[in-house]
């Protein structure tokens, strides 16, 4: 069964594959690229097979790898989301040893102070007009934090801005857009590796520069690769946490009322917003090493599997009242950061962003409202993220 794409909200309407759940949780499906693949939009099956050991990571071809070199493809999938043990034990063992907890909660007073200071520029807005959430809050605060976190200098974020947008969403951008985008941004990361070598700071680059287990370091592709990897990961998936976040409790006023009335639940809202609309549509596909038999169905080796996670996270077996926003729920339970071994190293980071900027958001702007409340914002035509492309509020 092929579905067309069709640019609307949510992956479970604009690739159909809320209708496909209804009718089983693991089922054959012919993507639009043409590609067959063991389509799984059920919850309890994606748990069990992302942490099977006979799926694995997929050598599946992503967009334009016609047209990039060798080398340029080396030097920016040469991470640890790409591998299969023991290569991404390896690869996560040293990454793990430089992104500790400790960094992370260490930043949040600057996330807050950032954060603060997007919220004082959206007030300059002149009275009446609508502004761009997406845009004026929840893009420039991730890439701040992240920019700011591999040691990347101010007078460049735009670019690096710019280049990851390219980067994330290449199907929506030529070969040549392509290319030009990935080249530029290796060549600054590979002048910012040679200048922390010489001068190491307190930043996560440099950590991963120095870091080693045994003698054993990550190479100048794995650095870079990381760095590519930090960049789409670490900013483009909480951009979507809080765009998708804010809309959801504006599109259901009794929730975010009670949100500001009970705010010792704003930890359980973030989970629930990340089960009811999460940033990711789906996990980059993974391939099947050997048979496996799941829930009535045939998993033969060679297929491609495709782990559709917004179907997941509202899978009626695991969820009450699946299609409900509900910030009360005991358990949020979801797979928007993956699970198994390819679970979001930066999970922490986001969900503390997440936290942060819809506190403080609804604390300085009370009455906040969509301004255009009966329309689904237009969503990025992509087949990984969930991203709202604009949101525009009235403070």
């Amino acid at each position: 069964m092929r579905q067309p794409f069709t640019e609307t909200s949510g992956i479970a309407r604009h690739w159909g594959f809320e209708d496909l759940a209804s009718t089983g949780p693991v089922q054959r499906f012919t993507m639009f690229t043409g590609v067959p693949v063991q389509l799984v939009t059920g919850y309890a099956e994606t748990r069990e097979l992302l942490a099977h050991p006979d799926v694995v990571r997929s050598a599946m071809e992503g967009p334009h790898r016609d047209a990039v070199m060798d080398d340029l493809i080396a030097s920016t999938e040469q991470h640890m989301l790409n591998f299969n043990p023991p290569d991404h034990t390896r690869l996560r063992k040293l990454v793990t040893a430089a992104f500790t907890r400790r960094r992370i909660e260490a930043l949040e007073p600057r996330i807050r102070e950032i954060a603060t200071g997007l919220l004082d520029e959206m007030a300059t807005a002149p009275e009446g007009e609508p502004v761009d959430l997406v845009n004026a809050y929840s893009y420039p605060l991730p890439i701040t934090v992240i920019c700011e976190l591999i040691g990347i200098p101010a007078v460049r974020r735009e670019d690096f801005r710019r280049w990851s947008s390219v980067f994330v969403n290449a199907a929506v951008h030529t070969p040549e857009e392509y290319v030009e985008a990935i080249t530029l941004m290796r060549e600054f990361v590979h002048e910012l590796l040679a200048q922390k070598r010489r001068a190491p700071t307190d930043d996560l680059l440099s950590g991963l520069i120095a870091v080693q287990d045994d003698g054993d370091r990550l190479s100048e592709d794995e650095l870079t690769s990381m760095v590519f990897l930090l960049l789409a990961a670490g900013h483009e998936t909480t951009v979507s946490l809080i765009s998708n976040g804010v809309h959801a409790l504006l599109r259901h006023p009794d929730q975010l009322e009670l949100l500001k009335a009970e705010p010792e639940r704003l930890p359980a809202a973030v989970e629930e917003l990340l089960r009811y609309d999460g940033p990711l549509q789906a996990a980059i596909p993974y391939v099947a090493r050997a048979p496996i038999d799941i829930s009535g169905r045939r998993i033969e080796a060679g297929d491609v599997i495709v782990f559709a996670l917004l179907p997941a996270n509202r899978d009626v077996r695991k969820v009450e009242r699946a299609d409900e926003l509900d910030i009360t729920r005991s358990d949020s339970a979801h797979l928007a950061f993956g699970h198994g071994i390819h679970h979001c190293l930066g999970a922490p980071l986001a969900r503390l962003e997440g936290r942060i900027a819809l506190e403080l958001l609804f604390e300085r702007f009370p009455r906040l409202r969509l301004a255009v409340p009966e329309q689904d914002p237009p969503r990025h035509p992509s087949f990984l993220m969930n991203a709202i492309r604009e949101l525009p509020v009235f403070l």
